[in-house]
């Protein structure tokens, strides 16, 4: 393992604005922040779990609600044609969530935009100050974020060209090789006049990490008046609210999921007797749906709108964020983690 690595402060720069912002103290005081590898993450909560309490390769296609028992149970038929039956069901199945299809959420829409993003190692050390760099307007965002002595995170994002190139594909398009994303990647940068230390970043990745994927997000309107919860079944997670990753929130996010959740579900089971359980894992589950309806849809939309702005190349959109809310964005990425679901 790494030693620890905390980054402190946060760098924006575009064509005439540069300014810098701690992270270190916000409204609620001193906090940490780190870089995490979503699979060091998964391993460390998985750790904390019994033994087999995992089944992996185990996605849904489909749910049955009629269960004879008369209990409410949901049948959920698998990829492998094996079906489970879960007395309460929670859909954290991602962005194109069958659990969310099947409670009537919104289809997540696109966002117009595309990103990239890869991991790149320094062996003998980067020498990165603790800082994460980030390089908005033109019609991209890219960024840079240390997470280790020797290992760099970063990201491009950029509003693909509407009309094919002169090989019959628009710049949108996410089906090719991985070396040719990864040039193609470069040569955007470069074009942006980005950082030498963020291109350099980009040519050590190796070509298997360098993936890109359209953006998408769930319309936080439709969030406010959605079904998030249905009898014994809820959704969190990116099957709640996918978002644009402009506020670097989405995993940040369904941790708060998980902590509510767990408190909800928590408070509904201690001391309840086996005939009044369910009624009170149904109330659990709407009362955790209220906690993070209100939650999920501001996310999806203040990321919505930092990337939008940050990311344009209108001339309007462009004065208008240099010249009046370059800090007012910068400050909204502090902003909107700096909240406190409570604790279990």
């Amino acid at each position: 393992m790494h030693p620890p690595y905390r980054p402190i402060s946060t760098v924006f720069f575009s064509e005439t604005v540069k300014a810098e912002f701690s992270l270190w103290c916000w409204c609620r005081g001193p906090h940490e922040v780190r870089c995490v590898q979503r699979n060091v993450l998964l391993q460390a909560l998985e750790d904390e779990l019994p033994p087999d309490t995992i089944r992996y390769s185990s996605k849904i296609v489909s749910i049955d609600d009629q269960d004879g028992d008369g209990d409410g149970a949901k049948i959920l038929h698998l990829a492998d044609g094996s079906t489970l039956r879960a007395k309460v069901l929670i859909g954290c199945d991602g962005i194109n969530s069958v659990v969310a299809k099947w409670l009537g959420l919104a289809k997540p829409s696109e966002s117009g935009r595309t990103a990239t993003r890869g991991h790149a190692r320094y062996p003998e050390g980067h020498g990165f100050e603790p800082k994460i760099l980030q390089f908005v307007g033109e019609g991209f965002r890219a960024g840079l974020v240390p997470w280790s002595d020797t290992d760099v995170y970063w990201f491009f994002t950029w509003s693909p060209a509407p009309s094919p190139d002169a090989n019959g594909k628009d710049d949108s398009s996410v089906d090719r090789s991985a070396a040719a994303m990864k040039q193609f990647v470069l040569t955007k940068m470069r074009g942006a006049k980005v950082s030498p230390e963020v291109l350099e970043a980009v040519e050590r990745s190796e070509m298997n990490d360098v993936l890109a994927a359209p953006l998408r997000y769930r319309s936080p309107l439709s969030l406010l008046f959605a079904s998030i919860s249905k009898g014994n079944v809820c959704v969190a997670g990116d099957a709640l609210h996918p978002t644009t990753p402009d506020l670097a929130q989405g995993a940040c996010t369904a941790l708060e999921d998980g902590v509510v959740l767990a408190r909800c579900l928590g408070d509904a089971i201690v001391g309840a007797g086996s005939g009044e359980q369910r009624e009170r894992v149904v109330e659990a589950l709407r009362r955790y749906a209220g906690i993070r309806r209100w939650r999920s849809a501001q996310v999806i939309a203040m990321s919505y709108t930092v990337g939008f702005f940050q990311e344009s190349d209108h001339a309007v959109v462009s004065f208008v964020r240099d010249k009046l809310l370059s800090g007012v964005l910068a400050k909204t990425l502090l902003m909107m983690p700096d909240y406190d679901c409570g604790k279990l």
